[in-house]
């Protein structure tokens, strides 16, 4: 909301969660993220993002499930865990836990950390909040960001991602 722009560094943990990172890395080297809103972001719990902005883009990672795998690493505040819909769903849709205390009953849940934010997670907890759930996934697949442009113009994004060694 406030137009603030940082960067923040991930380190990708394929130690946690081999197939989870190897796919975190995929989308990278795809530029996947670019433009990518968080359009789903509830205080103290996690900031969500992972629909490309491009519906032709975000067809293309569809169908693309990575299995599940186990959790070797606590859903703690910093780390990235895919969200999935279901057994072995994960596609490309992340999470950052922002909880100050973490969200163990995530891990539960089945939840597996990929990644963790190392630098920068200031810029993490300013991602705008207020919509909380609002925007409609449903909506985001088929129209992109020219929805959530329109209709929640203030979403926080990411303006691009790339590995750095």
């Amino acid at each position: 909301g406030s137009g603030n722009i940082g960067t923040v560094l991930i380190r990708v943990r394929p130690d946690w969660s081999p197939l989870g990172a190897a796919r975190f890395l995929e989308l990278t080297r795809a530029h996947f993220w670019d433009g990518c809103r968080f359009f789903r972001v509830i205080p103290n719990f996690i900031a969500q993002v992972g629909l490309n902005g491009d519906p032709k883009i975000m067809d293309q990672w569809k169908g693309k499930r990575i299995e599940d795998e186990p959790v070797l690493q606590s859903n703690s505040r910093g780390t990235i865990s895919f969200a999935t819909s279901g057994k072995n769903t994960r596609t490309a849709q992340l999470f950052i836990n922002t909880k100050k205390t973490g969200n163990v009953h995530l891990d539960k849940e089945g939840f597996t950390p990929l990644a963790e934010v190392i630098e920068g997670m200031e810029f993490i907890d300013a991602i705008y909040s207020e919509h909380r759930q609002k925007p409609k996934q449903g909506r985001i697949r088929k129209e992109g960001n020219e929805y959530l442009i329109k209709e929640f113009p203030e979403l926080s994004y990411i303006v691009t991602g790339k590995i750095v060694e």
